[in-house]
């Protein structure tokens, strides 16, 4: 058996664990740069407030109605969720994390009991019923319901939990586990009339593998629900698609477990990119936004201990403004030596940028790419200039800084490209956090000790 854990109107619930007042409320969450909402409570999903929706829409569709907003804080979202994992690792035998909000979890004994036991992966709890149901299923039900209240009472956030016997399955039980208070927070789909049931109650736009794209073809077929989807024959489903993506989907549907297991798999590319507050005209605040996306590409490399061997850079201007002169490039810097240093890598932007930048332009949006992503050891170097010491300086020097940022929060220490210069043009102080608009954003009690709220 497979399960999700799925928290529920995840960023809201983490505003909502430090205001509480805010409870049975609409609110909302922006996009960067207080652009769009990305992020709806129940309440504002009723009143009519569309995922996607402007922020300078709320105030004419919804006029003198109270809507508490917030600037996506990402800080705290990050902290919040990695405690629900923290918790879900202890009571799964085995789990892995698919998304800030999104854990998949195994339920069939995915270890050994003696195995178990040794790496001390599931606790009291789970590992009770295990002994006592050795030859039979786990409580799955008990067990889901269990975790719900642990999290909420641990964490403060709400989640849904659903269980079946392969992935997509599980994700169609935590939508009515979301949906549909009965389940008590978790569903379990364990039955074949229980799949078949859900299947025809589920859109086919909502099932996980289908996209916008097909979803849209399937419903010009005729095909509305899940149902309508899983009960044609494979041959059909080869013959229009040619996909196996799709093909997996189905088979899912269909009560077979196929679509592989992704806890170990390595992210291929990384990219990072943002539009800016307004447009950029100079070289200089575009370089220190292209710096900071390449320093997040650097951590996110070293996070999933892999090396990167090229460093792309993209930018563009605003394709919105036709009274402007448009313009798009794309240049790739390639390393000598794969690296997940964020001076080599910053550096290699820095060269890739200047190939492309065009003087008198005003950009909206620029981004870095890193690709040729390899796992860190064994490394093959350069042969003629390589200096084995400073190689090893280099990776303290980046373990030091991401201890230090990651205790004293986000930004504590940067390198001197990624600064911003200050409003009055009195040298570099402003960092990546103050560039972007976030005029509703939230503190940060559990990452930074000058964040943490004072009582009165």
């Amino acid at each position: 058996m497979y399960g999700i854990i799925d928290c529920d109107n995840c960023y809201v619930s983490c505003e909502r664990v430090f205001r509480p007042d805010l409870n049975g409320k609409p609110v909302v969450v922006l996009s960067n740069n207080d652009g769009c909402v990305v992020a709806r409570s129940n309440e504002a999903k009723r009143m009519g407030i569309k995922a996607g929706m402007p922020y300078f829409q709320l105030e004419e569709q919804f006029p003198n109605q109270k809507i508490a907003v917030f600037s996506s804080n990402y800080e705290l979202y990050g902290e919040l969720t990695a405690r629900v994992v923290e918790i879900i690792r202890k009571e799964a035998p085995a789990y892995f994390r698919y998304s800030i909000d999104e854990c998949f979890v195994y339920l069939d004994g995915a270890e050994p009991k003696e195995q178990r036991e040794q790496n001390g992966t599931c606790s009291n709890f789970v590992e009770s019923r295990l002994r006592k149901n050795e030859d039979q299923h786990l409580d799955l039900k008990a067990w889901g319901e269990n975790l719900h209240k642990k999290i909420k009472q641990s964490v403060g956030m709400p989640v849904s939990i659903g269980l079946a016997p392969n992935k997509t399955l599980a994700k169609i039980a935590s939508n009515f586990a979301k949906k549909y208070q009965g389940y008590r927070h978790c569903c379990i789909i364990n039955t074949d009339e229980k799949r078949i049931k859900a299947l025809k109650l589920y859109p086919i736009e909502e099932v996980w593998g289908i996209g916008r794209r097909y979803a849209t073809k399937l419903q010009s077929l005729g095909i509305t629900t899940a149902y309508d989807f899983a009960s044609h024959h494979v041959e059909w489903l080869r013959a229009m698609f040619h996909n196996i993506v799709i093909e997996r989907t189905w088979r899912e549907l269909n009560g077979e477990d196929c679509v592989p297991n992704e806890e170990l798999t390595k992210k291929k590319s990384i990219c990072t990119s943002r539009s800016f507050n307004g447009m950029v005209t100079d070289f200089e605040t575009l370089h220190t936004h292209v710096a900071n996306y390449a320093a997040r590409c650097a951590e996110k490399l070293r996070q999933q201990e892999t090396v990167a061997s090229v460093v792309g850079v993209f930018i563009h201007t605003n394709p919105f403004r036709e009274d402007l002169q448009q313009y798009y490039n794309f240049q790739e810097q390639r390393l000598v030596v794969p690296s997940s240093s964020t001076i080599t890598i910053s550096k290699a932007a820095t060269e890739a940028l200047k190939k492309i930048y065009r003087p008198g332009l005003h950009y909206k949006k620029a981004g870095v790419i890193v690709m040729g992503i390899g796992p860190k050891s064994p490394l093959q170097p350069d042969l003629f200039d390589f200096n084995a010491e400073q190689f090893e300086k280099m990776k303290r020097l980046d373990a030091i800084i991401d201890r230090i940022n990651k205790v004293n929060g986000t930004e504590t220490i940067v390198l001197g490209s990624q600064q911003y210069t200050q409003k009055d043009g009195k040298g570099k102080a402003n960092v990546f956090a103050n560039a972007i608009k976030h005029d509703f954003k939230s503190k940060n009690p559990t990452t930074r000790w000058s964040d943490i709220i004072q009582l009165k």
